[in-house]
């Protein structure tokens, strides 16, 4: 695995074919990364049902166009996911979010096949420094390789969601929450990613960036035109870059600060070597960040007077999830999601238990309606860096 990033500028999906021909020709061509009778999953990200304009998912077009490269080769790739935390990981929800993210048609279009396995497997590794058993999902478990096609997107909890945290989507839909559960500090949800990441160590990532999303994500952002397609070898060294080119504050992604202090490299840009594009030229210098991102992350833990005193002003340090009932369906995904139980119905519409919530944001995320909004003190807004 190397530490090459590689850019091809693609303004609309109409050229996604010929973009990416360009791209992977810089990378060495498809015949590197797919060979005759692999089975490949192709790791899409499938948060929930969203059409392919909304910049939720993976832009099917992008997904057809991997597979037919692929399957020149002769290779036999295969469509995959796990949804949000909120979501069955059952054949009736893929139907629906196949159907509504347009991967029924990519399939279609590529002549293969979506996964219908909702079977999962638990794995072992030893390398791991803070998680080594997981359990995943069974196409990825048997496949030869996967090749992860991530989004561009802000994520409201970990500051971005790129290459690494596309991987959390081989964890089976309902096993989610209880991750965040047993992990609620940030920086320790990072290091669980990282592990996963090692574990799976995808063959290929793509990122998505043609159409991006800023704000308010994953589910819940805007989308932003970026006009970019990205590719690399390793998922860390992209989502360096892919943090740069989104303006992201290194310290306010905590996958980063985790690599950094684990020594795992490449975690800084001049670690990598970009081709394809000079980097100065595809940053995207006013792209919004989420409403959550006045927290830092560090190498060294907050004083011990911060710790004691911000558990005791939870409101006022923190951007808190709330329920914008006028929206609410009542169709409790947000409840299915939530780890620690601190959602539930009153008077017929969800409601959170400020109490018992620990800000993971797994509701805002998975919330078909958008229905739940993020609300921060005038403290948190004073003194939060912008």
């Amino acid at each position: 695995m190397d530490n090459k990033v590689y850019i091809v500028a693609c303004n609309d999906y109409a050229e996604i074919e010929e973009k990416l021909t360009t791209l992977m020709n810089l990378m060495g061509g498809m015949q590197r990364f797919a060979e005759r009778g692999e089975n490949i999953v192709l790791k899409v990200n499938l948060l929930r049902e969203a059409r392919p304009e909304a910049a939720v998912s993976t832009h099917p077009l992008l997904v057809a166009a991997v597979a037919r490269l692929a399957k020149e080769k002769g290779a036999k790739p295969i469509i995959a996911d796990s949804p949000g935390g909120g979501y069955r990981y059952n054949a009736k929800t893929l139907d629906k979010i196949y159907h509504t993210c347009g991967m029924h048609e990519a399939a279609r279009q590529a002549g293969i096949e979506v996964n219908w396995d909702t079977t999962s497997r638990p794995v072992s590794y030893a390398a791991g420094q803070l998680t080594k058993h997981f359990d995943i999902i069974t196409p990825v478990y048997e496949a030869q390789a996967v090749f992860n096609l991530c989004k561009m997107k802000t994520h409201v909890f970990t500051g971005m969601t790129g290459a690494v945290k596309n991987i959390f989507g081989v964890i089976p839909g309902l096993s989610k929450p209880g991750y965040h559960a047993k992990l609620h500090d940030v920086q320790r949800f990072a290091g669980m990613l990282l592990d996963l990441a090692g574990y799976l160590s995808p063959r290929l990532t793509i990122m998505d960036a043609v159409v991006a999303m800023e704000g308010n994500g994953p589910g819940a952002g805007d989308p932003r035109s970026v006009g970019l397609l990205l590719g690399s070898e390793n998922p860390l060294a992209l989502d360096v870059v892919a943090g740069e080119i989104m303006n992201l504050d290194r310290s306010k992604n905590p996958i980063l600060v985790e690599a950094e202090r684990r020594a795992l490299k490449p975690n800084r840009l001049e670690e990598i070597e970009i081709i394809g594009a000079d980097l100065a030229s595809v940053k995207v210098p006013d792209f919004k960040q989420p409403q959550t991102s006045a927290r830092r992350f560090g190498l060294d833990p907050a004083p011990w007077y911060q710790r004691m005193i911000e558990p005791m002003f939870k409101n006022a340090f923190t951007v808190r999830p709330k329920v914008m009932w006028h929206r609410c369906i009542a169709c409790g995904t947000c409840i299915e999601g939530c780890p620690v139980e601190a959602i539930s119905f009153v008077k017929e519409r969800a409601f959170i238990d400020d109490d018992k919530c620990i800000r993971c944001y797994c509701c805002h995320e998975v919330c078909p309606e958008e229905a739940i909004g993020l609300y921060s003190s005038w403290l948190y807004r004073l003194v939060g860096p912008t």
